[in-house]
């Protein structure tokens, strides 16, 4: 981030091309106090010249509005940029020799912290024993969260240092297990090392052309001190938004706290991945149907209390059976306050992967927000991924079902759930445009909006994500190859580069060709990213 703290500049960017609803042929665009003044032709552009402080050569380059992320995890997302990362782990040998590798690389730390491993994934698809772990570490406190952070590995000495009686069967643990382990390892984590995590995080969203974070906080989470210290960083130094949420049942600590919502991870169910998302019929690979946390009575009542406060609500739903008692529970509620109230205040759902057509149109009447993310099909979606191992087929091919809920009128806003999968903006509008299941794919130009314009109408904001006079002047400098123009009724196969169509152009992210690379990032005009050499 820059270390700047002067006030931003008057800036005129040229010779380029601007992505502008205002106008689709753009290719210069003056930035003024913060906002976008103006958006036009390089013929025009000269009418500027001598009343800016700045006069940036594009020289080609695409300019678009920052992308915004909604939903990410900050601190967790800096530690696991600076900490031991196996998500590339091939075997579970190969992450136990990572982990004694980072153990004698950190003879200082209190508790060691990593992320990422995924033994759905390992040959024999077996996590690492406690006993592998103490002795990888030399019986030191090790925290391993699993890749959809639902689940984690641990040491024996760091469930000796975590409070309760805990199971010590070996083995995942998940649930109030795992929340008692994870508050142990990040309350090890020192409000420096905290800080320094929570730059790194920012440094690196800026890095890739990120103006804002949906910052996902909650007391099983992370902690009150975290989302307030990542509050004020954010509010002190240059660098993306952060919007706070606080998942709680407590609107008066949300507010408290400075959250714009009681939500984000405000937990109905758990995950796929660990066995812990809440269905209507068991899982393929286990007798179950995963856990419950919320039933409808209780989503209602806080609905309820958030509309009444004028605050978001919003909660974490995977499962089907989730999706259906969030459903049931924003229906009673706006059945004892009013529809129109209820949609008036944007509640958001996190994750929605289990969707019928049934709760796709519910969200369409409720007014609800599907903040979702693509790179979970990516990763977990196909005939031989993790979502068709724990479901079945048949049921793997429902999820993540984009196309249904932009057809129904649905907002979407994208969103990494880093550090469960990257910060990767354009990777994420590749998922969603090339969704393992065609009938879910969307339109590159509908997926780049979810993830920018998308972004800013979730928290109520409907005038900004674009780059037209008025608006902040949040905004990226992308190096891309050929811009191109989706036809509007074509999702995914056919082409077009007229000029005629008036619609501005995006990068050809077909798989297999390199995703654009950020060259500057700017928020409210603030540089807050230049890559070294531009």
């Amino acid at each position: 981030m820059s270390e700047s703290t002067t006030p931003p500049s008057t800036v005129l960017l040229r010779r380029g091309e601007v992505h502008s609803p205002a106008d689709p042929f753009a290719t210069a665009m003056v930035v003024e106090r913060g906002q976008v003044a103006w958006v036009g032709s390089e013929g025009a552009a000269d009418a500027f010249a001598d009343g800016v402080d700045e006069v940036i050569d594009l020289d080609g380059a695409l300019v678009t509005p920052a992308f915004t992320d909604a939903h990410v995890h900050t601190t967790a997302t800096g530690l696991a940029l600076t900490g031991l990362d196996l998500s590339g782990a091939p075997t579970r040998e190969a992450a136990l020799a990572l982990v004694r590798d980072f153990a004698a690389a950190r003879p200082d730390d209190r508790v060691l912290l990593g992320h990422g491993w995924d033994a759905a994934r390992w040959p024999d698809g077996q996590p690492p024993t406690r006993a592998e772990l103490d002795a990888a570490t030399g019986g030191r406190p090790l925290y391993l969260s699993r890749i959809d952070v639902h689940s984690a590995v641990v040491t024996t000495a760091l469930l000796d240092l975590a409070p309760g009686d805990l199971d010590r069967a070996d083995g995942p643990l998940t649930g109030d297990a795992h929340h008692a382990v994870r508050a142990a390892a990040l309350g090890a984590v020192t409000p420096a090392q905290r800080a320094g995590a929570q730059r790194a995080a920012l440094a690196h969203a800026a890095s890739l052309g990120i103006g804002t974070v949906h910052e996902c906080a909650g007391p099983e989470i992370s902690s009150e001190d975290d989302l307030t210290g990542l509050l004020r960083l954010s509010a002190e130094e240059p660098g993306p938004r952060v919007i706070g949420y606080w998942a709680e049942q407590d609107v008066d600590k949300a507010r408290e706290l400075g959250a714009v919502g009681a939500a984000g991870d405000l937990f109905v169910d758990g995950s796929l991945g660990s066995h812990t998302a809440c269905l209507h019929q068991p899982y393929a690979d286990t007798g179950h149907t995963g856990t419950a946390h919320l039933d409808a009575a209780a989503v209602a009542a806080h609905v309820v209390a958030c509309t009444e406060a004028g605050l978001q609500a919003g909660f974490h739903a995977i499962g089907d059976a989730a999706v259906t008692a969030v459903v049931e529970g924003v229906r009673a509620a706006a059945d004892k306050i009013g529809l129109a109230r209820v949609r008036a205040a944007r509640h958001r759902i996190e994750h929605a992967e289990m969707l019928t057509p049934e709760t796709v149109a519910a969200f369409a009447e409720l007014g609800l927000t599907a903040s979702v993310q693509p790179a979970f099909d990516a990763l977990w979606g196909g005939a031989e991924g993790m979502y068709a191992r724990r479901l079945g087929a048949e049921r793997a091919r429902t999820l993540n079902p984009f196309a249904a809920l932009l057809r129904a009128g649905v907002p979407l806003a994208f969103g990494s759930d880093s550090p469960v999968t990257p910060l990767d903006p354009w990777g994420t509008v590749r998922a969603a445009a090339f969704h393992h299941t065609p009938e879910h794919r969307v339109s590159v130009r509908a997926a780049f909006t979810a993830h920018t314009r998308g972004g800013w109408r979730a928290i109520g904001r409907d005038d900004a994500g674009v780059l037209v006079p008025g608006v902040p002047a949040d905004y990226a400098v992308w190096r891309t190859g050929e811009l191109v123009v989706q036809a509007p009724d074509d999702r995914v196969a056919r082409w077009s580069t007229d000029p005629r169509s008036g619609t501005p152009g995006l990068p050809d992210l077909t798989p297999g060709r390199d995703l654009p690379v950020c060259l500057r990032t700017v928020v409210g005009g603030r540089t807050v990213f230049v890559r070294p050499g531009e």
